[in-house]
This record gives structure tokens, sequence and C-alpha cells, in this order.
């Protein structure tokens, strides 16, 4: 079976967010196997609760803090960030302009750490 290829930018995947604007803050973009890519811009406060799967967020534009597993670190755009299944995590003190990739992976439940 080929390989889907599909080109994402920052630009198309915001306007998807902005054709819908009293949808969620997040669009599934891409699918492939148990890959799932998605934008995510939330706007004013975080509301996410945690995830049955793996996660990988890489941020696009922004900055501000990521609470994850009650430890509070400081993020910027370029950065790549990690979040287990079932881990509780938010973005605070988020800048206007932030977004962020999420791809999601793997079983539910998240991968095992060996």
């Amino acid at each position: 079976m080929p390989t889907p290829r599909m080109r994402l930018t920052p630009a198309a995947a915001l306007q998807a967010l902005a054709d819908v604007p009293e949808g969620p803050p997040f669009r599934r973009l891409l699918r492939h196997g148990s890959l799932e890519v998605e934008i995510y811009k939330p706007v004013g406060e975080d509301l996410q609760t945690p995830h049955a799967r793996d996660e990988v967020y890489v941020v696009i534009a922004g900055r501000g803090d990521f609470v994850c597993d009650g430890e509070r670190q400081p993020f910027e755009a370029g950065e790549v960030l990690l979040v287990a299944a079932g881990v509780e995590h938010r973005f605070e003190n988020f800048s206007d302009d932030f977004s962020t990739w999420v791809l999601f992976y793997g079983p539910q439940g998240g991968e095992k750490n060996e």
C-alpha cells in the first residue's frame, strides 16, 4: 500500500480552525495508522483533560507555561513536548498567538516505557 503524502502548513491548519469559528479549538488534519495530527489553538484558557493515547506537541507559535503531571515549565515556539497517556496537562499563561501541532500515536493506554 502506498504511503499517503500530505503537506501540512501552520497557515492552512489555522485556516481550518478559522473556517468553523464556533467549533472547538482543535482540528484533526491527518490520520495514518495510529498517528493523528491536529492543530490546537486555545483561546484564553486550556480546558483539555488527559488523553487515552500518548501525544507530542510541537509548538508552532507563542509562549507560556506548560503544566504536566504537576510540574510547570516555560515553553516557546519550536519546542517539542511529550505527554504520556492519562497524564494531566495543560497550557497556562500563553500568548494570544499560541498554536501547536498535536500528534497522537500508539495504542489506547499509551506505549510501555522500556
